[in-house]
């Protein structure tokens, strides 16, 4: 990349990197070091030329969790639709191909250093999360 003076570097890492309390600590650290070696590229290898970011997914229910137990797809998506900003909708495996392609694509073209969060407003604040726990909470 560095001698044809053009490339796009893509790291996936998680919305851990930038939603506090969403997985373990070790997990939560391993990918804010992703976000800041994606940082670190992007200053370095811009005078190339070449784009560095990151894409950070918030939870994707995908059939290899469900196959493995850890969560049943039916509930998982149920579960995300009721906590999630966006209503009537949830994170799809598409979702995040479709922000890598992006990421990737001549259209980002001015794009580099950018970890973004495809969590669909999620970060943002999220009423339906406080709504959602105080449902939990008032029904025990």
């Amino acid at each position: 990349m560095v001698p044809a003076k053009k490339g796009s570097i893509l790291f996936t890492t998680s919305a851990c990197a930038s939603i506090v309390g969403l997985g373990s600590h070790a997990y939560a650290a391993s990918k804010c070091a992703i976000v800041g070696l994606m940082k670190n590229l992007a200053a370095e290898l811009g005078q190339y030329g070449i784009r560095v970011n990151s894409v950070s997914p918030y939870a994707v229910i995908t059939s290899i969790a469900n196959k493995i137990g850890r969560v049943n797809a039916m509930k998982g998506e149920a579960l995300m639709q009721a906590i999630g900003n966006l209503k009537e909708t949830c994170i799809k495996i598409d979702d995040v191909v479709n922000t890598a392609l992006y990421l990737a694509s001549d259209d980002a073209n001015y794009v580099s250093g950018l970890d973004l969060v495809v969590d669909g407003g999620f970060s943002i604040g999220n009423p339906s999360l406080i709504q959602s726990l105080s449902q939990v909470y008032n029904s025990s």
